[in-house]
């Protein structure tokens, strides 16, 4: 299932989700930053029944297509990777020193078209700057998210996702539509699922980690794994507050899934 939806006059959200067992919707989203230099945030899933390419091309000519931003190289962030760098000759890949390596235990990525950028340092995509960022809340060591100082928008990448009870919910154009009681839990249980290292967190280091947050204090959130979310920075940053020390999520184990695959084989299961 995937839609698009405008953020903005230069910011397309290309939605999709994938239904987890025992935790729900997870949105899935990837970015298209309509600078003079274009720029693809993140290319989706690599399953079978989706076309990162065809959804993309309904929003951008895949040619012209400049930058493609790997906010981390997890799987649901590199489906596309390949196809589009293919379809985008003149396009480069940003990414740290690490996420090029780990990408590369995959399919090596043409060193020539690779762009390494670290947190903290920043780059110009024409008619705006990037300023790279590691968010607070992350699974992988190499993620990447940014703040886009011309339409005041952060990507975030993993951190402040949270999982839908629906692919409706999950796919959405706008979190403010949904409710704010049940956005705080899903983040918060999104964060024990995805940052396990919580539990063990300082709580004043890694408060820390917010304030450059706080300093961009950007009027969008554009976050992987949640609809977008508009003018909901402070109630956004009050949830991070209450996420260290979080006991990490624990999935079924080998005796739920017998049980699962019994009642498949069940007449009528």
């Amino acid at each position: 299932m995937s839609s698009t939806h405008a953020v903005g006059p230069d910011t397309t959200v290309l939605a999709d989700c994938l239904e987890v067992p025992g935790i729900g919707f997870l949105p899935v989203n990837t970015f298209v930053v309509k600078a003079t230099e274009p720029v693809v945030v993140d290319t989706g899933l690599g399953l079978p029944d989706r076309d990162f390419l065809n959804t993309l091309g309904s929003v951008i000519d895949p040619a012209d297509v400049r930058w493609i931003w790997l906010t981390h190289p997890d799987r649901d962030h590199t489906g596309g990777l390949f196809a589009l760098l293919d379809a985008a000759p003149a396009a480069r890949v940003v990414t740290t020193y690490g996420g090029a390596g780990i990408m590369s235990t995959e399919r090596p990525l043409p060193l020539d078209r690779v762009y390494l950028l670290n947190p903290g340092q920043s780059f110009a995509v024409g008619d705006r700057t990037l300023h790279a960022f590691r968010p607070p809340l992350f699974d992988n060591p190499c993620t990447v998210g940014f703040y886009d100082d011309r339409s005041r928008t952060c990507f975030s990448s993993d951190c402040f996702g949270g999982p839908q009870p629906t692919a409706e919910a999950a796919t959405g154009p706008d979190v403010a539509e949904l409710d704010p009681r049940d956005i705080r839990e899903a983040q918060r249980f999104w964060a024990s699922v995805d940052s396990p290292w919580l539990q063990i967190v300082d709580r004043d280091r890694f408060l820390a980690t917010v304030d450059p947050l706080r300093e961009m204090d950007p009027e969008t959130i554009l976050s992987t794994h949640l609809p977008p979310a508009r003018g909901l920075t402070p109630r956004f940053l009050d949830t991070l507050t209450t996420v260290p020390g979080l006991d990490p999520y624990v999935g079924p184990d080998q005796a739920a899934l017998e049980q699962l695959l019994a009642s498949f084989e069940r007449p009528g299961g």
